[in-house]
């Protein structure tokens, strides 16, 4: 995408977390492609470079770091409103899924760092954006759940109860920071990045097979439901879990 195919500014700016790559790049592209200024963060400094190349240096601008770490959380919002001098959108898109394997035999160290990323990053970064402009400027939070977190997930049980908590932060945030700040999250069934690629690798079309629109997802699909829950069209929804699954979940009717 170069800067001349690029909309008028719209005068917003989001910040999108894990964004170098997979659903957060785009989530990323779907905020620039309508003409808002966006910061990326991650932890590659190399990634989120060449994903500033594409998405256009003119209106995309990156931190790097550990989305658990305080003080990154701190300093990608300051680096946004350095840049662009305010942030009224946080999507939180950070995660980590580095475990496979049965509950019962789930390190619990192991389990602790997912939630640390997956979660308490999230807070953190909400946080810091609430006390940096959407408290006296409004504004919205998306959250990147899972279906993982909505239904019973085998062998990714640790990200699916992360995800859950995502869920209920969700809800804790929608009704503390209402009505100046809409907070809303997305749940995504599988979609086709690197980050997932475990879970269809080597045999897609058995995986696709189970999905009624035939196919997994794409990260545009999740930028797309992203961006609608950012813009004025969604005015009034807060709180919410928009599934975004290619209807995976009408597989658990009767018949």
């Amino acid at each position: 995408m170069s800067s001349r195919e690029l909309p008028e500014p719209t005068g917003k700016v989001a910040l999108v977390t894990g964004g170098s790559r997979g659903i957060g790049y785009g989530i990323a592209e779907a905020h620039v492609a309508r003409g808002d200024r966006v910061c990326i963060t991650g932890r590659g400094e190399d990634a989120l470079k060449e994903a500033v190349e594409r998405l256009g240096p003119d209106r995309v601008t990156y931190v790097a770091g550990k989305a658990h770490d305080e003080a990154h959380q701190a300093a990608a919002v300051e680096r946004t409103m350095e840049a662009f001098g305010r942030v009224d959108y946080l999507i939180n898109n950070a995660g980590t899924n580095p475990v496979f394997g049965p509950m019962a035999e789930l390190d619990l160290n192991v389990a602790r760092k997912v939630y640390e990323t997956n979660v308490i990053s999230a807070l953190g970064f909400a946080q810091q954006t609430w006390k940096a402009w959407q408290k006296d400027n409004g504004g919205a939070i998306v959250n990147i759940a899972s279906v993982a977190g909505v239904a019973a997930s085998p062998f990714v049980g640790a990200y699916g109860m992360s995800k859950a908590a995502m869920i209920n932060l969700t809800l804790q945030l929608a009704h503390e920071f209402a009505p100046i700040v809409r907070v809303n999250a997305i749940a995504p069934a599988v979609v086709k990045t690197k980050f997932a690629e475990a879970l269809y690798e080597g045999r897609e079309a058995e995986v696709v097979s189970a999905y009624p629109l035939g196919r997994l997802g794409a990260p545009s699909d999740i930028g797309g439901a992203a961006a609608f829950l950012t813009s004025d069209e969604s005015g009034w929804i807060t709180g919410q879990t928009l599934v975004v699954d290619g209807g995976i979940f009408l597989n658990a009717g009767v018949g």
